[in-house]
Protein backbone atom coordinates (compact mmCIF):
# COMPACT_ATOMS: atom_id res chain seq x y z
CA UNK A 1 0.00 0.00 0.00
CA UNK A 2 1.77 3.26 -0.95
CA UNK A 3 0.28 5.49 1.86
CA UNK A 4 0.83 3.68 4.29
CA UNK A 5 3.12 4.78 7.03
CA UNK A 6 5.53 1.86 8.84
CA UNK A 7 4.29 2.22 11.74
CA UNK A 8 0.53 1.78 10.44
CA UNK A 9 2.03 -1.36 8.61
CA UNK A 10 3.74 -2.87 11.77
CA UNK A 11 0.62 -2.44 13.32
CA UNK A 12 -1.55 -4.61 11.31
CA UNK A 13 1.16 -7.11 11.27
CA UNK A 14 1.22 -7.79 14.74
CA UNK A 15 -2.58 -7.66 14.99
CA UNK A 16 -2.71 -10.36 12.15
CA UNK A 17 -0.69 -12.52 13.97
CA UNK A 18 -2.48 -11.96 17.42
CA UNK A 19 -6.12 -12.79 15.29
CA UNK A 20 -4.94 -16.01 13.85
CA UNK A 21 -3.35 -17.26 17.38
CA UNK A 22 -6.88 -16.17 19.24
CA UNK A 23 -9.07 -18.02 16.63
CA UNK A 24 -6.47 -20.89 16.43
CA UNK A 25 -5.01 -20.89 12.95
CA UNK A 26 -2.35 -23.10 13.11
CA UNK A 27 -1.59 -24.16 9.79
CA UNK A 28 -2.53 -23.25 6.29
CA UNK A 29 -3.04 -20.15 4.67
CA UNK A 30 -4.98 -17.07 6.16
CA UNK A 31 -5.33 -13.74 5.42
CA UNK A 32 -6.60 -10.67 7.32
CA UNK A 33 -7.99 -7.54 5.87
CA UNK A 34 -8.03 -3.86 7.18
CA UNK A 35 -9.42 -0.23 7.01
CA UNK A 36 -7.35 2.48 8.64
CA UNK A 37 -9.05 6.06 9.25
CA UNK A 38 -5.78 8.13 7.80
CA UNK A 39 -7.10 10.77 10.10
CA UNK A 40 -7.10 9.19 13.70
CA UNK A 41 -5.16 6.47 12.52
CA UNK A 42 -8.46 3.73 13.83
CA UNK A 43 -8.14 0.30 12.33
CA UNK A 44 -10.95 -1.74 12.08
CA UNK A 45 -10.67 -5.56 10.44
CA UNK A 46 -12.92 -6.34 7.83
CA UNK A 47 -12.57 -10.03 7.34
CA UNK A 48 -10.40 -12.67 8.07
CA UNK A 49 -10.01 -15.75 6.05
CA UNK A 50 -8.63 -18.57 7.16
CA UNK A 51 -7.77 -20.18 3.91
CA UNK A 52 -6.25 -19.79 0.87
CA UNK A 53 -8.65 -16.89 -1.18
CA UNK A 54 -8.85 -14.69 -4.20
CA UNK A 55 -6.84 -12.29 -1.99
CA UNK A 56 -3.62 -14.71 -1.25
CA UNK A 57 -4.09 -15.96 -4.92
CA UNK A 58 -3.27 -11.84 -5.86
CA UNK A 59 -0.81 -11.68 -3.46
CA UNK A 60 1.33 -14.74 -4.87
CA UNK A 61 0.51 -13.07 -8.45
CA UNK A 62 1.47 -10.14 -7.39
CA UNK A 63 5.36 -10.92 -5.66
CA UNK A 64 5.67 -14.24 -7.41
CA UNK A 65 5.59 -15.72 -3.65
CA UNK A 66 3.93 -19.22 -3.86
CA UNK A 67 1.57 -19.05 -0.73
CA UNK A 68 -0.52 -22.08 -1.16
CA UNK A 69 2.67 -23.80 -1.97
CA UNK A 70 4.51 -23.22 0.73
CA UNK A 71 1.49 -23.05 3.41
CA UNK A 72 1.28 -26.64 2.20
CA UNK A 73 4.61 -27.52 2.83
CA UNK A 74 3.97 -26.26 6.71
CA UNK A 75 1.12 -27.99 6.90
CA UNK A 76 2.70 -31.43 6.52
CA UNK A 77 6.10 -30.50 8.66
CA UNK A 78 8.76 -28.79 7.08
CA UNK A 79 10.00 -25.51 8.22
CA UNK A 80 10.28 -22.32 6.12
CA UNK A 81 14.15 -22.75 6.04
CA UNK A 82 13.37 -26.03 4.45
CA UNK A 83 10.77 -24.70 1.63
CA UNK A 84 13.05 -23.68 -1.60
CA UNK A 85 11.86 -21.14 -2.86
CA UNK A 86 11.98 -22.46 -6.92
CA UNK A 87 12.22 -18.94 -8.63
CA UNK A 88 15.19 -17.95 -6.48
CA UNK A 89 16.25 -20.87 -4.95
CA UNK A 90 16.66 -19.20 -1.46
CA UNK A 91 14.78 -20.60 1.09
CA UNK A 92 10.78 -20.01 2.17
CA UNK A 93 12.11 -17.67 5.34
CA UNK A 94 13.03 -14.90 2.91
CA UNK A 95 10.09 -12.15 2.44
CA UNK A 96 9.48 -10.98 -0.94
CA UNK A 97 10.72 -7.64 -2.11
CA UNK A 98 9.19 -5.85 -4.77
CA UNK A 99 10.44 -3.00 -6.91
CA UNK A 100 7.08 -2.44 -9.10
CA UNK A 101 3.75 -1.27 -8.67
CA UNK A 102 1.07 -4.04 -8.78
CA UNK A 103 -2.51 -1.89 -9.34
CA UNK A 104 -6.21 -3.87 -8.84
CA UNK A 105 -8.77 -2.67 -10.39
CA UNK A 106 -12.64 -4.77 -9.96
CA UNK A 107 -14.67 -5.70 -12.87
CA UNK A 108 -18.88 -4.80 -12.73
CA UNK A 109 -21.50 -5.68 -15.21
CA UNK A 110 -24.19 -4.37 -13.84
CA UNK A 111 -25.41 -3.74 -17.84
CA UNK A 112 -26.51 -8.05 -16.97
CA UNK A 113 -28.35 -7.00 -13.88
CA UNK A 114 -31.09 -4.54 -14.80
CA UNK A 115 -32.64 -2.74 -11.80
CA UNK A 116 -29.59 -3.47 -10.39
CA UNK A 117 -28.54 -0.99 -7.51
CA UNK A 118 -25.06 0.12 -8.68
CA UNK A 119 -24.02 2.28 -5.74
CA UNK A 120 -21.28 0.47 -4.69
CA UNK A 121 -20.85 0.03 -0.74
CA UNK A 122 -20.26 -2.95 1.49
CA UNK A 123 -21.82 -5.83 -0.63
CA UNK A 124 -19.86 -7.32 -3.12
CA UNK A 125 -20.76 -6.31 -6.73
CA UNK A 126 -17.72 -7.23 -8.44
CA UNK A 127 -17.68 -10.32 -10.83
CA UNK A 128 -14.05 -10.39 -11.46
CA UNK A 129 -10.87 -7.89 -10.88
CA UNK A 130 -7.84 -6.86 -13.35
CA UNK A 131 -4.50 -7.09 -12.21
CA UNK A 132 -1.60 -4.63 -13.63
CA UNK A 133 2.22 -3.99 -13.00
CA UNK A 134 4.26 -1.50 -13.84
CA UNK A 135 6.87 0.90 -12.86
CA UNK A 136 5.14 3.31 -11.35
CA UNK A 137 1.47 3.96 -10.56
CA UNK A 138 0.82 6.28 -13.33
CA UNK A 139 1.98 3.17 -15.64
CA UNK A 140 0.07 0.70 -13.46
CA UNK A 141 -3.12 1.91 -13.04
CA UNK A 142 -3.82 3.11 -16.62
CA UNK A 143 -2.43 -0.59 -17.70
CA UNK A 144 -5.50 -2.05 -15.91
CA UNK A 145 -7.89 0.21 -16.59
CA UNK A 146 -7.14 -1.06 -20.19
CA UNK A 147 -7.34 -4.51 -19.20
CA UNK A 148 -10.69 -4.21 -17.73
CA UNK A 149 -12.39 -5.73 -21.23
CA UNK A 150 -15.12 -2.23 -21.50
CA UNK A 151 -13.06 -0.50 -24.34
CA UNK A 152 -11.28 1.83 -22.08
CA UNK A 153 -7.95 3.24 -23.27
CA UNK A 154 -7.70 4.52 -20.00
CA UNK A 155 -8.81 7.75 -18.27
CA UNK A 156 -11.41 8.07 -21.30
CA UNK A 157 -13.34 10.94 -21.05
CA UNK A 158 -17.29 10.53 -19.49
CA UNK A 159 -20.41 12.45 -20.14
CA UNK A 160 -22.15 14.41 -17.33
CA UNK A 161 -24.89 16.79 -17.31
CA UNK A 162 -23.40 19.76 -15.14
CA UNK A 163 -21.63 20.41 -12.44
CA UNK A 164 -23.63 19.04 -9.74
CA UNK A 165 -24.03 16.14 -11.46
CA UNK A 166 -20.47 15.48 -11.86
CA UNK A 167 -20.11 15.80 -8.19
CA UNK A 168 -22.80 13.49 -7.46
CA UNK A 169 -20.98 10.94 -9.62
CA UNK A 170 -17.89 11.63 -7.65
CA UNK A 171 -19.46 11.61 -4.13
CA UNK A 172 -21.33 8.26 -4.59
CA UNK A 173 -19.31 5.19 -5.04
CA UNK A 174 -19.71 3.54 -8.68
CA UNK A 175 -18.72 1.51 -11.15
CA UNK A 176 -16.53 4.58 -13.25
CA UNK A 177 -15.45 6.70 -10.41
CA UNK A 178 -12.03 7.03 -11.39
CA UNK A 179 -13.04 8.15 -14.77
CA UNK A 180 -15.21 10.64 -12.91
CA UNK A 181 -12.45 12.21 -11.02
CA UNK A 182 -10.17 12.59 -14.13
CA UNK A 183 -13.37 13.89 -15.53
CA UNK A 184 -13.46 16.63 -13.05
CA UNK A 185 -9.46 17.74 -13.01
CA UNK A 186 -10.29 18.25 -16.88
CA UNK A 187 -13.18 20.62 -15.54
CA UNK A 188 -10.84 22.44 -13.03
CA UNK A 189 -11.61 20.42 -10.04
CA UNK A 190 -8.86 21.04 -7.40
CA UNK A 191 -7.01 17.96 -5.55
CA UNK A 192 -8.66 19.65 -2.23
CA UNK A 193 -12.17 19.31 -3.71
CA UNK A 194 -12.14 15.85 -4.93
CA UNK A 195 -10.80 14.79 -1.89
CA UNK A 196 -13.69 16.51 0.15
CA UNK A 197 -15.92 14.71 -2.18
CA UNK A 198 -14.56 11.73 -2.24
CA UNK A 199 -12.09 10.98 0.65
CA UNK A 200 -9.88 9.08 -1.26
CA UNK A 201 -6.14 10.02 -0.40
CA UNK A 202 -4.97 12.87 -2.04
CA UNK A 203 -1.67 10.87 -3.15
CA UNK A 204 -3.39 8.85 -5.51
CA UNK A 205 -5.80 12.03 -6.58
CA UNK A 206 -2.33 13.93 -7.43
CA UNK A 207 -1.10 10.76 -9.77
CA UNK A 208 -4.41 11.30 -11.81
CA UNK A 209 -4.21 14.62 -11.80
CA UNK A 210 -0.31 14.39 -13.42
CA UNK A 211 -2.02 12.12 -15.88
CA UNK A 212 -4.62 14.31 -16.70
CA UNK A 213 -2.37 17.02 -16.92
CA UNK A 214 -0.11 15.64 -18.86
CA UNK A 215 -2.85 15.10 -22.07
CA UNK A 216 -2.21 18.60 -22.58
CA UNK A 217 1.29 17.76 -23.88
CA UNK A 218 0.06 15.57 -26.72
CA UNK A 219 -0.79 16.66 -29.96
CA UNK A 220 0.64 15.99 -33.64
CA UNK A 221 4.03 17.06 -32.54
CA UNK A 222 4.09 14.13 -30.26
CA UNK A 223 5.00 11.55 -33.63
CA UNK A 224 8.03 13.13 -33.93
CA UNK A 225 9.05 13.77 -30.41
CA UNK A 226 10.90 11.02 -29.12
CA UNK A 227 11.53 12.32 -25.34
CA UNK A 228 7.61 12.90 -25.09
CA UNK A 229 6.27 9.89 -26.74
CA UNK A 230 8.73 8.18 -24.61
CA UNK A 231 7.54 9.80 -21.31
CA UNK A 232 3.74 9.20 -22.44
CA UNK A 233 4.71 5.44 -22.75
CA UNK A 234 6.41 5.37 -19.53
CA UNK A 235 2.92 6.62 -17.36
CA UNK A 236 1.12 4.19 -18.77
CA UNK A 237 -0.59 5.77 -21.85
CA UNK A 238 -1.91 3.82 -24.70
CA UNK A 239 -1.34 3.61 -28.15
CA UNK A 240 -5.25 4.16 -28.55
CA UNK A 241 -5.02 7.31 -25.71
CA UNK A 242 -2.65 8.72 -27.49
CA UNK A 243 -4.05 8.63 -30.75
CA UNK A 244 -7.45 9.75 -29.39
CA UNK A 245 -5.59 12.58 -27.37
CA UNK A 246 -3.95 13.76 -31.12
CA UNK A 247 -6.98 13.33 -32.74
CA UNK A 248 -9.50 15.64 -30.12
CA UNK A 249 -6.79 18.47 -29.96
CA UNK A 250 -5.55 18.47 -34.18
CA UNK A 251 -8.75 17.28 -35.50
CA UNK A 252 -7.14 14.17 -36.91
CA UNK A 253 -8.19 10.15 -37.44
CA UNK A 254 -5.20 8.61 -36.37
CA UNK A 255 -6.00 5.19 -35.07
CA UNK A 256 -3.54 3.54 -32.61
CA UNK A 257 -1.78 1.84 -35.78
CA UNK A 258 -0.31 4.95 -36.52
CA UNK A 259 0.89 5.96 -33.01
CA UNK A 260 2.49 2.49 -33.21
CA UNK A 261 4.32 2.86 -36.26
CA UNK A 262 5.94 6.04 -35.39
CA UNK A 263 6.74 4.16 -31.69
CA UNK A 264 8.63 1.54 -33.88
CA UNK A 265 10.31 3.90 -36.41
CA UNK A 266 11.64 5.88 -32.74
CA UNK A 267 12.69 2.75 -31.47
CA UNK A 268 10.19 3.14 -28.24
CA UNK A 269 9.83 -0.42 -28.15
CA UNK A 270 7.69 -2.09 -25.33
CA UNK A 271 9.61 -4.34 -22.75
CA UNK A 272 8.87 -7.18 -20.80
CA UNK A 273 10.29 -7.72 -17.35
CA UNK A 274 10.28 -10.75 -15.25
CA UNK A 275 9.14 -11.11 -11.92
CA UNK A 276 11.69 -12.64 -9.22
CA UNK A 277 10.09 -12.03 -5.93
CA UNK A 278 13.48 -10.30 -5.01
CA UNK A 279 13.82 -6.90 -6.72
CA UNK A 280 17.00 -8.11 -8.29
CA UNK A 281 18.68 -9.07 -5.20
CA UNK A 282 19.22 -12.76 -6.39
CA UNK A 283 19.62 -14.76 -9.77
CA UNK A 284 15.92 -15.33 -10.90
CA UNK A 285 15.97 -19.38 -11.80
CA UNK A 286 12.50 -19.37 -13.19
CA UNK A 287 11.02 -15.89 -13.14
CA UNK A 288 7.29 -15.31 -14.69
CA UNK A 289 6.97 -12.16 -17.02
Amino acid sequence: ALTLTDKEYQVMRNASFAILREIGVDTGGSNVQFAINPKNGRMIVIEMNPRVSRSSALASKATGYPIAKVATLLAVGFSLDEIKNDITGTPASFEPVIDYIVTKIPRFTFEKFPGANTTLGTAMKSVGEVMAIGRTFKESIQKALCSLERSLSGFDRVKFEDRNDLVFKIRNANEKRLLYIAQAFREGFSVEELHELCKIDPWFLTQIKEIVDFEEQIDMDILNNKALLRKAKTMGFSDKMIALLVNLKDNLELSQNDIYYARMKQKIIAEFSEVDTCAGEFEALTPYL
